[in-house]
């Protein structure tokens, strides 16, 4: 699935008509069965990026083309089926707490489904052994029957990009999947989703805080800062000098420290107690 932004605009839901846009003056090229992720500081517009390649943010200028159709002017019926065929992956997965996990994994079916067989499906789920096998990429296998209440953070993650192996999508649109991970799960993850992607031809676009593993684990990188692009390059080519540009006043989540960690770091300083011996 293909993507094309020209002079893309892009405002929060909840922004007036008169607010800064999120994305601002946008021009993007993606081609069917690329792997492109998306890295920058926090606020730099990269989850609105998702949102709207999702069709779930209307522009507020310039265009969004996806697979050579713009979602804005179809009609409910088209817009509905163009969206059964993206899948994102949230960085928070809004799984339900009382689900089973097999149940979770397999209504990534559901846009693919007509009403009763999607009803059956929540009654009785039916493809535990595809659920399983999905699962296992992401070394969850004995989660399968499990509540998802039970489940850790990080679990609930890998949770959520299990999903995307049931889908029926060609595009798969995954919002910073790792935050809740350790680097070695990380890293299997990542490797494991891209592969997946790669053997399918399905367009994937990541954001990633990881920039290491960004760099490690895509050809192509598109550095966001303030709502525009500051940089689109092959990973090879982002040298230190740019993400030191890119970062900067942010350099703490350029050296892997969550978003807000610099924040946090200042105001404990500002509040340190003074100690005389």
């Amino acid at each position: 699935m293909s993507l094309a932004l020209d002079q893309l605009a892009v405002r929060h839901p909840a922004a007036s008509e008169s607010a800064t846009p999120a994305l601002a003056g946008f021009d993007l090229r993606i081609e069917a069965g690329e792997q492109v992720v998306v890295i920058g500081p926090s606020g730099a517009g990269k989850t609105t990026l998702l949102h709207a390649l999702a069709c779930a943010l209307k522009p507020a200028g310039g265009s969004l083309r996806v697979a050579e159709q713009n979602p804005w002017t179809l009609g409910a019926s088209d817009l509905r089926r163009l969206r059964g065929r993206l899948f994102l992956a949230p960085q928070t997965p809004p799984l339900p707490p009382r689900q089973r996990v097999v149940t979770s994994v397999l209504a990534a079916r559901l846009p693919g489904m007509g009403l009763g067989a999607s009803l059956a499906s929540l009654l009785k789920p039916r493809g535990a052994a595809d659920a399983h096998a999905a699962l296992e990429r992401f070394d969850l296998g004995d989660k399968l029957w499990e509540r998802v209440d039970r489940l850790s953070g990080g679990e609930r993650q890998r949770v959520g990009l299990a999903r995307a192996l049931l889908s029926p999508a060609s595009l798969w649109l995954i919002d910073e999947p790792l935050s809740a991970l350790d680097p070695t799960r990380a890293t299997l993850a990542m490797r494991a989703l891209t592969q997946l992607a790669r053997e399918r031809g399905v367009t994937l676009v990541a954001t990633l805080h990881q920039v290491d593993l960004a760099l490690a684990s895509f050809p192509r990188v598109l550095g966001l800062r303030d709502g525009r692009l500051v940089f689109d390059l092959p990973a090879g080519e982002v040298s230190r000098d740019r993400l030191a540009q890119l970062y900067a006043s942010f350099e703490h989540e350029l050296l892997g420290a969550p978003p807000g960690a610099g924040e946090a770091t200042q105001a404990s300083r500002s509040t340190a107690s003074v100690m005389h011996c």
